[in-house]
């Protein structure tokens, strides 16, 4: 637990992804998971794998942003882990990057938009 405490201070980190052996995500555990076993009723310290949540909800890398974040919102997540075909994790996705890249597809598209009903480029 020290140690997954230890990356969930870190400023910017809101979730851990809990490996086995191999390198393939377990479980996953949130500053929150962490904080309510730390203000629940006084305990030895467990493992993390008594703490960790063990249904992941997850992404692939190929995954389309805007079905990602619909996914997070749904389920109120901040971050959801991207994993890999052999379930190894890769990364995690924070809502304020998802939302951030949303965002600039937006910008992008009203940019073409705009480029197209002045004429822009096409003359």
């Amino acid at each position: 637990v020290q140690a997954a405490a230890l990356s969930l201070s870190r400023p910017g980190i809101g979730l851990v992804v809990v490996c086995n052996a191999g390198g393939g995500a377990e479980g996953v555990l949130s500053k929150s998971d962490l904080v309510r076993h730390l203000t629940g009723p006084a305990s030895k310290t467990p493992p993390v794998s008594d703490l960790m949540n063990r249904s992941i909800v997850s992404c692939s890398p190929h995954d389309d942003v805007h079905d990602v974040w619909q996914t997070m919102a749904a389920r109120s997540l901040q971050n959801i882990p991207v994993i890999d075909v052999g379930a190894r994790p890769l990364g995690i996705l924070d809502i304020r990057d998802a939302m951030k890249v949303l965002f600039e597809q937006e910008e992008i598209q009203e940019r073409m938009l705009f480029n197209y009903v002045t004429g822009v480029g096409y003359r």
